[in-house]
């Protein structure tokens, strides 16, 4: 699965949840997927908080087949900027 196919998964997800901040997944290679309030995007854009994760862990995230916490207790995840927005992320996953 693409980088623009996650954020068309996701898009729906975002769009009626209640997230309130701005949050980057910088997948390297794979692309960006940047999550602002409601919407989501493939364009790299600032962000409160950005999430080094490979493409194929983030499609695992989505999918439900890897816990969030779990990915980055593992080192699967990297978090720089506002833990407390990756914190919320519950909300989205």
């Amino acid at each position: 699965m693409s980088i623009a196919e996650l954020a068309g998964t996701l898009a729906p997800k975002v769009a009626e949840g209640t997230f309130d901040s701005t949050i980057k997944f910088d997948c390297g290679d794979g692309g960006v997927l940047v999550i602002d309030n409601q919407s989501v995007s493939t364009d790299d854009a600032d962000a409160d908080c950005t999430v080094g994760v490979s493409l194929e862990d983030l499609q695992a995230i989505v999918a439900g087949d890897l816990d969030p916490t779990a990915a980055f207790m593992q080192g699967k995840l990297k978090v720089d900027g506002d833990m407390g927005v990756a914190m919320k992320l519950s909300q989205i996953f």
